[in-house]
């Protein structure tokens, strides 16, 4: 494809163009001209949209697509249409579709149903067969096969001699352990944060320990036996703060905060809708300004949507019996703008990349034409409307968005929203 896009800002960091309003030139997904003004000598096809602006494109750590198993919930295709429609050039799969991704079969299943996307698809494989806690899945041939990292989702590994041993077995091929942290004992039946809202409510709550006691085991864990560990969408104040002194320490621990944990609290929890039930739970308003100073001074390093689609039959039911989750792709950016600031929000949703091995490109002449198109001022209402995916569990519905998304150029490919 051949691309003029017209007077663009870039945010870009790394790029030489960095905040400056330029065209840049694509032919056949390669940046081949970044400048003023660039003549159309060749017929190419030219774009321009109000307050253009163009970054890296964005990574997103932890999205859940049901297939294969639960294509009532979400299929892997039009999975990354809405990822695309929604920025993100590439994503991260959970395993937590049926059958689980645990086997390299599995890794080339969903890759091969993701072949000639615009938006990349990188799989995360199970770490224990099944997700059952109980023992390794085959992660070297995972490996092999292109899966990226390794855990069960939304599970914590209670086994803590398996994790030990898998943080030193996926060193020999330079591999990541995702490791949620919910200690189950202290969670037990809760359903919501344990606190007022919880207590008025007559909800089971879940403590913050329940979170930042296993955080704490598994950093004892990773300081014994080395390696790589990725802690995902931590909720708690005290979580940020044990990351902050690990990486003091000099672990190699990296960890992300769900969009939702951003901007939303337990306070949402009055009308017993169940789409704001998720895991971890909505925490308290101290919890969530402790994560935004988190994500501010880098100790949180990625913010992802946690996208989990869930089927109207296992949401729309009385709160205790609700699956948790929520759909978050299509609101993350413009949620997000209200809370951090623009160029923040930029690196928190691209560094994830060289955490997961994934290459990156800078927006430079040379370089692979990998970036999103986006209005970072654009104020409008997210409503039902605005929903691309087949569930329709979202948590942002009604909630003030500014900054709207364009597109995405990838792969040689060019969609818009």
């Amino acid at each position: 494809m051949k691309l003029i896009i017209r007077e663009a800002k870039i945010i870009d960091s790394k790029s030489p163009f960095h905040n400056q309003k330029v065209d840049v030139k694509i032919n056949s997904g390669i940046i081949e001209k970044i400048g003023s003004k660039i003549p159309n000598e060749n017929g190419f096809e030219e774009i321009k949209f109000d307050n253009l602006h163009l970054s890296q494109g964005w990574f997103d750590s932890s999205v859940s697509f049901g297939e294969p198993g639960f294509e009532d919930r979400e299929t892997i295709s039009n999975g990354l249409n809405v990822a695309a429609k929604s920025g993100f050039t590439a994503v991260a799969l959970q395993p937590n579709s049926y059958p689980i991704i645990d086997n390299q079969s599995q890794i080339n299943f969903v890759k091969n149903k993701a072949r000639g996307a615009a938006t990349e698809l990188y799989p995360i494989g199970a770490f224990t067969k099944q997700s059952e806690g109980k023992d390794m899945a085959e992660l070297f041939d995972m490996k092999n096969a292109g899966a990226v990292a390794f855990g069960d989702y939304n599970k914590n590994i209670d086994n803590t001699n398996l994790l030990k041993i898998g943080l030193q077995y996926v060193q020999n091929f330079d591999s990541l352990i995702i490791a949620f942290s919910q200690e189950a004992t202290i969670k037990g039946n809760g359903v919501v944060n344990e606190g007022i809202v919880s207590t008025r409510l007559g909800l089971k709550g879940i403590p913050n320990l329940a979170e930042e006691l296993q955080i704490s085991r598994n950093l004892f864990l990773l300081e014994y036996t080395g390696g790589k560990m990725h802690i995902p969408t931590i909720s708690t104040a005290k979580s940020v703060e044990l990351i902050r002194n690990a990486k003091a320490k000099g672990l190699n621990v990296t960890c992300s905060v769900a969009v939702h944990h951003l901007v939303l609290t337990d306070d949402k929890l009055e009308g017993f809708d169940t789409r704001y039930k998720v895991s971890p739970p909505l925490r308290t308003n101290e919890d969530r300004k402790a994560l935004i100073a988190g994500v501010n001074d880098n100790t949180i390093d990625m913010i992802t949507s946690d996208h989990n689609p869930i089927d109207i039959e296992h949401k729309k039911m009385e709160f205790d019996g609700a699956k948790n989750g929520t759909i978050g792709l299509e609101s993350a950016f413009g949620a997000l703008t209200n809370e951090i600031a623009l160029e923040k929000i930029i690196d928190k949703l691209t560094a994830g990349k060289s955490h997961f091995g994934i290459e990156s490109s800078s927006i430079k002449e040379g370089e692979k034409a990998n970036i999103t198109l986006f209005n970072p001022n654009e104020n409008w209402t997210f409503g039902k409307e605005n929903i691309l995916s087949k569930s329709k569990n979202s948590a942002f519905l009604g909630i003030q968005m500014k900054g709207k998304v364009y597109g995405i150029y990838n792969q040689g490919k060019l969609v818009l929203s």
